[in-house]
């Protein structure tokens, strides 16, 4: 529990109202009761926002003159609502050691601050930093490396040799390490497995979806940059080289040896293919298929990818090649009409 006046602090905002209100937790503007904090971050839920029975809001500047419930008034609600939502629900903290079940290889080397849950494994030579949380039925595999601070969440694994920095998370069922997909073609049409034999490397503070896998390199490094965050369901390829913060939306695919830079955001089921770069601060829309280099930064869609209001036009476009087809249809038959007509008057001469 905290106080309105120790929330709005925490985030450098202003009180408008009674600042020593109690605040048990985060809801929603619709649900939230007195006890709970809400947030409106954009002006259309102006009407959720007039009605709701939260304890206190984090509003924006624009909205400082409601006083129906207490404010806390800052520069970024949202943002704001992140902060007080991690101090409001902590993420559940587990006591330090090897719980009874797991299973820790003797050349192994595990933090004395480090948790091993349940069921978990950790492989020959694998080490795990200090403070981190290895969940249940999780595998480090040998010579595996997770930092300080990192959580794999139950199933999740790290492969042989893999490797994740401070403040990693791996959702359930994530795979990082898997073989990448290479296979070299004889004459007669078999295909003969390319030993995928680099590694995956996640930066600082990235985050894995679940089920979410990250193949490692034939050769070198498949890295995933700091701060990225991955949604579930993603195919990252051998290679492939993630830049700092991005954003890649569910079901989203990036081809092997394909190249993105920083905050680059795909939106779900996208698909980028091999051997190609994409620039810093592009936004790519959702579907989006990329099949060559994007050099500048900006928003794309569509499959192949143009930029945004292009693709809209063409969108818009394409309703329109119905009636674009009647009338093609309409003008050949009048064409066909006057050159008969045209064949039986020079006949008649």
């Amino acid at each position: 529990m905290q106080t309105v006046g120790a929330l709005a602090a925490l985030v450098g905002g202003r009180v408008v109202g009674d600042a020593t209100r109690a605040i048990r937790g985060v809801a929603d503007l619709v649900t939230a009761g007195p006890e709970q904090i809400s947030f409106l971050a954009n002006v259309k839920y102006r009407a959720q926002f007039e009605s709701t029975k939260a304890g206190a809001v984090l509003v924006p500047d624009v909205a400082a003159d409601f006083t129906h419930t207490t404010l806390i008034v800052c520069k970024d609600p949202y943002l704001a609502m992140a902060h007080v939502a991690q101090t409001l629900h902590p993420a559940p903290t587990y006591p330090a050691g090897v719980e009874p079940g797991a299973v820790v290889h003797p050349t192994a080397t595990i933090a004395a601050t480090a948790t091993v849950r349940m069921g978990a494994v950790i492989d020959a030579r694998a080490v795990v930093g200090a403070h981190s949380v290895i969940g249940p039925q999780a595998y480090v595999g040998p010579d595996a490396k997770v930092g300080e601070h990192v959580v794999m969440h139950a199933g999740a694994k790290l492969l042989a040799q893999c490797e994740l920095r401070a403040r990693v998370i791996l959702q359930a069922g994530a795979v990082v390490g898997s073989d990448g997909f290479g296979y070299a073609v004889d004459a007669h049409g078999r295909r003969h497995k390319i030993p995928q034999i680099g590694v995956v490397v996640v930066e600082e503070d990235a985050e894995i979806g679940a089920n979410t896998t990250i193949d490692r390199a034939a050769f070198g490094v498949t890295l995933i940059g700091a701060g990225s965050k991955i949604d579930n369901l993603v195919q990252i390829a051998h290679n492939v080289v993630l830049g700092r913060d991005c954003v890649i939306v569910s079901q989203t695919g990036i081809a092997g040896s394909a190249t993105l830079g920083d905050r680059v955001v795909v939106g779900a089921q996208g698909g980028i293919v091999g051997h190609i770069k994409v620039s810093s601060d592009v936004m790519l829309g959702a579907r989006s298929g990329v099949s060559g280099a994007i050099d500048a930064p900006g928003i794309y869609s569509g499959a192949p990818v143009l930029p945004h209001k292009q693709w809209l036009k063409v969108t818009m476009a394409q309703h329109h090649v119905p009636e674009l087809r009647r009338r093609v249809r309409d003008m050949d038959e009048r064409l066909v009409a006057l050159e008969r007509d045209y064949e039986k008057s020079k006949e008649s001469k």
